[in-house]
């Protein structure tokens, strides 16, 4: 059950990373999935959360770390709840810092960690949320983070990715961007890309960690979020992000988020706070 205790706190909007702080005083999220990574760190209490069939324990001291595409939910593992802050960091951002050489996303898939190196990494980013951050700090920080998760990632199995096929999905990932309102055909992007459809959806999860059908739905859930936050209606936002009605968004938005986009526009607002701070709301 929801909590009128329970608050999200959103940093200034930017390009390619989204930062948060939140407090539940018990449920938080139910099962869902999103197409970003999810770093952050547990200020206060003990978070829970089930993830790839393990019940994953976070408190202070300790990274979260979600991979995308990845099914997870949230709660309190104490009565006096949790608080956190995390950075949700798109893999496209990631992968242009892992250098020259495509390769498949580095996978961190514990759910939490004590990695001295990601920690280190992730606290700049999450320090000072209520100013965005400049180009070159957070050009810092995604190298740092993209060097932190390939060095946790075990796996050396995985080929690296073509030049080609990553110019392929990058071509797939524009239109995908610059058509959201608007269903997508699979022959459109075979066109575009000049792969088939099914070496798309492997190459594009590869590198961009979903489907490109969920990449789509994913940026019509950013725009209407968008709307949500400045003040639209849920219907309004529906109507101008691409869905086809107001109950298809909230079906959407609670898979991806799982929260309902009602309950996210009433416990959401402008993050008006200092410095990073360890104290228990």
């Amino acid at each position: 059950m929801a909590s009128p205790r329970d608050w999200i706190r959103l940093a200034p909007r930017q390009s390619g990373i989204e930062r948060l702080e939140a407090y539940f005083a018990g449920h938080g999220y139910d099962p869902h999935r999103h197409d970003t990574y999810a770093i952050g760190v547990t200020l206060a209490g003990v978070q829970l959360f089930d993830y790839r069939g393990t019940t994953v324990h976070s408190q202070l001291g300790r990274a979260i770390t979600v991979h995308p595409d990845e099914v997870h939910d949230g709660r309190a593992g104490t009565d006096s709840g949790f608080r956190y802050r995390i950075a949700y960091i798109e893999p496209r951002l990631i992968q242009a810092a892992l250098g020259d050489k495509p390769r498949p996303l580095p996978f961190a898939g514990a759910g939490t960690t004590d990695d001295t190196r990601l920690i280190a990494a992730i606290l700049p980013a999450l320090q000072d949320l209520d100013v965005p951050l400049e180009d070159l700090q957070l050009d810092q920080i995604i190298a740092d983070v993209a060097a932190a998760l390939a060095a946790l990632d075990r796996s050396s199995r995985q080929p690296a990715l073509a030049a080609a096929s990553l110019r392929a999905v990058g071509l797939a990932r524009d239109f995908l961007d610059a058509n959201i309102e608007q269903m997508v055909a699979s022959e459109d992007l075979e066109a575009i890309t000049g792969l088939d459809r099914f070496a798309l959806a492997r190459h594009f999860r590869a590198s961009f960690g979903t489907s490109p059908y969920r990449y789509q739905m994913l940026r019509r859930l950013d725009r209407a979020r968008g709307l949500l936050q400045s003040g639209a209606s849920l219907a309004q936002a529906a109507a101008m992000s691409g869905f086809a009605d107001q109950s298809h968004m909230t079906r959407q938005f609670k898979k991806a988020y799982g929260i309902s986009p009602g309950r996210w526009q009433r416990t959401t607002s402008l993050l008006k706070v200092g410095p990073f701070a360890t104290e228990t709301t």
